[in-house]
Formats: C-alpha cells, structure tokens, sequence
C-alpha cells in the first residue's frame, strides 16, 4: 500500500468499521475478514484494534467477552447510540466528498 492510499484510507476505516458493527456484533478477527472481503485487502488486522479501543473509549462501541467455540474468550463489539450519531456523521461527510470528488472529475 502506497502513503497516498494509507493516508485515504485512515480517513475512512473509522465509518467502514462502524458501518460493519451497525449490522452485527462482531470479534476483531471477524471484522478484519469482512474489511477483507469488501476489498480492503490493505488493512492489517493489527490496525483495527488500536481503532477499536478509541472507539470504545469514546463511547462509540461496547465490547463484551463471550467464550470462543475455540480458545479464548472473544471480545465483541456492538454500536452505542453515540456510535450511530458517528456513523451517521460518517455517512453525511462521505456523501460530501464523494460528490465533491464526483464533480470535479465530471461525473
């Protein structure tokens, strides 16, 4: 992965992560194969946890241990009510640029 694709992805892991936890409660290793499955293939699944943690910090996820069929404990993630409020921020901002960016190569 290039710095410019490293640097635009940063800027919307955040709403992709979110956006995958709207839909189910989801583990860190779930969530990196579902990043990977949507084509972000870039993303390391050591990444995500960092964003996890400041995400549960800020109030945007609550995470729960629940037991693995195998090993460990799994921790899993589901949206807060201030998860939706950023996600749905997410969304209107992502609107924007992207008509922005859309405008301006004339489409």
């Amino acid at each position: 992965m290039d710095k410019t694709q490293s640097q635009m992805l940063k800027g919307i892991l955040e709403g992709c992560i979110l956006s995958i936890i709207e839909k189910e409660e989801v583990y860190g290793y779930e969530l990196s194969k579902k990043l990977y499955d949507a084509g972000l293939n870039m993303v390391k699944e050591g990444s995500i946890y960092p964003l996890l943690l400041r995400m549960e910090k800020a109030g945007w996820v609550d995470a729960t241990l629940k037991p693995s069929p195998a090993g460990p404990n799994r921790k899993y993630y589901k949206l807060t009510k201030q998860g939706e409020e950023a996600l749905h921020t997410f969304r209107d901002h992502w609107q924007q640029l992207k008509n922005a960016v859309h405008k301006l190569e004339g489409r």
